[in-house]
């Protein structure tokens, strides 16, 4: 599935909630499926820099140029964004995720979700 598709498939699972509370709640249960960093990587290294929470991400790639993602935050809402990055972006390469459109998240209204606007 390509990443257009698997965006594609995020904003159809998004529509199906009426209100920004309901995707909240989906955004934490899909946090709580994120395949997590393991404990030996939540360094400096992989943190990412300038954001409120703290968010441990690692990329491995392999032996064909696919990129493998690992993540974690200590914040549920954070948490279920980057579950959603990974979903996208795992398993890609690393052209095709430079060349993607981040858009979906403001498809399903991430900003608002995360906000609770």
């Amino acid at each position: 599935m390509s990443i257009a598709q698997k965006q594609k498939e995020i904003i159809e699972e998004f529509a199906m909630f009426p209100t920004w509370m309901e995707k909240y709640e989906y955004i934490i249960e899909l946090g709580k499926d994120l395949p997590l960093i393991s404990d030996d990587l939540k360094t400096d290294d992989y943190l990412i820099k300038g954001c409120q929470s703290r968010v441990w991400i690692s990329a491995k790639k392999n032996e064909n140029g696919i990129f493998h993602f690992s993540a974690d935050s200590d914040a549920i809402i954070t948490k279920g964004i980057v579950a959603l990055v990974v979903r996208i972006f795992d398993g890609e390469k690393g052209q095709d995720i430079v060349n993607a459109s981040m858009d979906f998240l403001t498809e399903i209204d991430a900003y608002n979700i995360v906000t609770g606007k």
